[in-house]
């Protein structure tokens, strides 16, 4: 079987984006390269698999989690069903983090990135901040493990902490950063997602606030006299997330952005003494 007649069959039951670009990551070729060799022949193997996954998309698999990897911040992370897929409002986040910091901050700083996940928002944060000293939280062993791995592919230096938020964490930090659990219990959301990623990542109680709540109350005991708590927040979520900040810590000011899409995305609580010096 040639690689046009694979894909043509792969077409079949799939999008047809999704059926090329499964099946030139088998090949080792970006779709376009694909494209200069739909003569040649595909081994027994290849064919296995590529049915596999295309099956595993038609029974409604993200393609995320059927490549195994997806791509942030121009970096390869590796994802399964242990952790979220990471989106590009994350990479906003980050993005707009890394201004901050480079802004108000000498490169030697402490970061904790708490529900980390698949480690994308520590680790890229350590791949463009290489002196900072990254610690990376996460409540679930199985997501831990898979941002460890990221880690070691990307040849990053970070420290992993097994634990609930800031509970048992005693350091004190210059920047506190998380895209924590926000979605309301009862709140509707793409079947694709509340079917395959997992529930402990993406939901929180008292109404999407519970994590916000839970790290903002302990903060002040974690973090340095100058300070930025950066988080990711569901579009209806600014001000709810805003009052809880001006609840627990004083003498700050605080930045909400919109994502690319118009949504309040992003929250970043600076201490006054930062911004003031």
């Amino acid at each position: 079987m040639t690689v046009e007649n694979l894909l043509v069959e792969g077409k079949e039951s799939i999008h047809s984006d999704h059926a090329k670009i499964i099946l030139a990551d088998l090949l080792n070729l970006n779709p376009l390269e694909m494209l200069l060799h739909l003569d040649d022949k595909v081994d027994n193997d290849t064919i296995t698999k590529y049915r596999n996954e295309v099956r595993a998309l038609k029974e409604g698999k993200p393609l995320q989690y059927v490549m195994g990897y997806t791509n942030f911040y121009g970096n390869k992370f590796i994802v399964n069903e242990n952790v979220l897929i990471p989106r590009f409002e994350t990479e906003e986040l980050v993005e707009n983090l890394i201004k901050l910091i480079n802004k108000y901050f000498d490169s030697d700083i402490d970061i904790i990135d708490l529900g980390c996940g698949s480690g994308a928002i520590g680790l890229t944060l350590k791949n463009n901040l290489p002196s900072s000293k990254i610690d990376m939280l996460d409540i679930s062993p199985e997501a831990l493990e898979v941002a460890k791995e990221n880690g070691k592919n990307l040849s990053l230096d970070v420290n992993y902490i097994l634990g609930d938020m800031l509970e048992n964490v005693d350091k004190k930090y210059d920047v506190i950063v998380s895209n924590p659990p926000y979605i309301k219990e009862k709140e509707e959301i793409e079947k694709i997602v509340e079917d395959n990623e997992p529930h402990l990542a993406l939901y929180a109680k008292e109404d999407g606030m519970e994590y916000y709540d839970k790290i903002l109350k302990k903060a002040k005991n974690n973090l340095k006299d100058k300070f930025i708590i950066a988080f990711e927040i569901g579009s209806d979520e600014k001000e709810d997330v805003i009052n809880l900040a001006n609840k627990y810590l004083e003498n700050i000011k605080i930045i909400s952005k919109k994502d690319l899409s118009d949504k309040d995305r992003m929250i970043f609580i600076l201490s006054n003494n930062l911004i003031n010096e």
